[in-house]
């Protein structure tokens, strides 16, 4: 036994301007809308260490492993001088004041936290956390009861759903609170980077992820389509004035092959789009637009039964024809560059059923590491877009107008000092 006390200094996160404002405005219920990198986690860390600090329990909710991995890593870095227990299994912090933080993961919203009790909940990226009505009605509201504890739900947008309803619940109850916080209101992101972002990334997209906006098309990714509709499109034939660039993408059985010819004034000049026909009933088709169309460059795509049937036509003597390897990153660029080609006005497209169903239901949905996948919804194609993205990349990447969509550093704060007494220890 021990007798005297002895102090020890933590360091806490120190908000910037707009965090500082939410928390001197907070209430028992508090909902952050934010746009990418405004500090949400920062100020969770914030929130959570304070409480146990002040020896209480405290629970930190996200969706996913990878969601919450950077959160428990700095909450164990910012409480290590007072940390007496720490399981990584069970990702539990206990605190020389008596206070503890657990983190949980969200696969079954309902289980998630039963039978704890906490001062303070912390669910980070929300909108994100799947049957988040139910989790929080039947899961973390019962655990603050003991304490009479309070909620900070934090989250970029995503759509119109639960975290949206809480959102606007804050105008209805008085122990609610909530904000709606861009990225801009984060002194500590360049103001080009987003300005940058702007220009490049479809409103939409831009709206959600840097405005923090609630957006009725979160998932949509192509806006503007039937604006972008020519009726004097498709063409007859080619001209002798004109550049043509050709997106190609493979297919046999359930989906369709489809040939996209662009011309270098942004016009879906041809489209020809067929299934269920031999390798080399397809070979011939392709030869055909091409010899019809005489692309300067064409992309087809390498996946799966790609490169061979690639080999095949430049075999034929069609080498205008280069592969495109589809990657996450890789389509991410193709796809984003045409929605923003449909955003401005710099396609035109015919007045094609198919293809404008295509383009109006291809969404993206967002994945568990904060990155997007872009796809048809289940049941319907997207062949069509595949070659259309192919095509117009073809164009751009020939006349050298590349898009790429920037990435903010991360949020660099201040840092404050809180000083906690530590009595007697055994």
């Amino acid at each position: 036994m021990t007798t005297g006390t002895r102090e020890i200094t933590v360091t806490l996160p120190r908000p910037h301007v707009a965090q500082a404002r939410v928390l001197a405005e907070s209430s028992r219920f508090n909902v952050m809308v934010c746009g990418r990198r405004f500090g949400k986690t920062m100020l969770g860390i914030e929130r959570a260490s304070r409480a146990a600090l002040d020896g209480y329990p405290v629970g930190w909710f996200a969706p996913t492993y990878k969601d919450s991995a950077e959160a428990w890593r700095e909450l164990v870095r910012t409480l290590s001088a007072v940390v007496v227990r720490k399981s990584e299994t069970e990702k539990r912090l206990e605190l020389v004041t008596g206070g503890m933080i657990e983190v949980w993961t969200m696969g079954d919203p309902g289980s998630s936290g039963r039978s704890r009790k906490y001062k303070r909940v912390i669910v980070d990226e929300a909108a994100k956390v799947p049957q988040l009505e139910e989790a929080w009605t039947e899961s973390l509201r019962p655990t603050l009861a003991d304490y009479r504890g309070d909620a900070w739900f934090l989250s970029t947008p995503k759509g119109r759903n639960y975290f949206w309803r809480l959102f606007n619940m804050a105008a209805e109850y008085d122990n609610w609170r909530s904000w709606q916080m861009p990225t801009a209101a984060n002194p500590f992101i360049h103001p080009d980077e987003i300005e940058d972002a702007r220009r490049q990334l479809p409103q939409s997209a831009f709206a959600q992820e840097y405005l923090a906006e609630f957006t009725d098309d979160a998932g949509a990714v192509f806006r503007n389509v039937r604006g972008c509709v020519d009726e004097a499109l498709p063409l007859e034939g080619p001209s002798i004035h004109r550049r043509y660039f050709g997106g190609l993408d493979w297919a046999q059985l359930n989906d369709f092959t489809v040939v996209a010819i662009v011309d270098d004034t942004g016009a879906l000049v041809a489209l020809d789009r067929f299934n269920q026909v031999a390798w080399a009933v397809q070979y011939g088709r392709v030869a055909t637009m091409t010899e019809r169309w005489r692309p300067v460059h064409g992309l087809a795509e390498l996946n799966s039964i790609g490169s061979p049937n690639l080999e095949q036509l430049q075999a034929q003597g069609l080498r205008q024809w280069g592969g495109f390897t589809t990657t996450n990153e890789s389509k991410n660029d193709v796809i984003l560059a045409l929605a923003l080609a449909f955003e401005r006005g710099e396609i035109r497209i015919p007045n094609d059923p198919v293809l404008i169903a295509e383009l109006e239901s291809f969404e993206a949905t967002r994945l568990p590491s904060g990155k997007w996948r872009y796809s048809a919804p289940d049941g319907m194609h997207d062949d069509c877009v595949i070659a259309l993205a192919l095509a117009w990349w073809a164009h751009l990447t020939t006349t050298a107008h590349v898009l790429r969509i920037p990435h903010t550093g991360l949020y660099r704060g201040a840092d404050t000092r809180r000083r906690v007494k530590v009595g007697p220890r055994s």
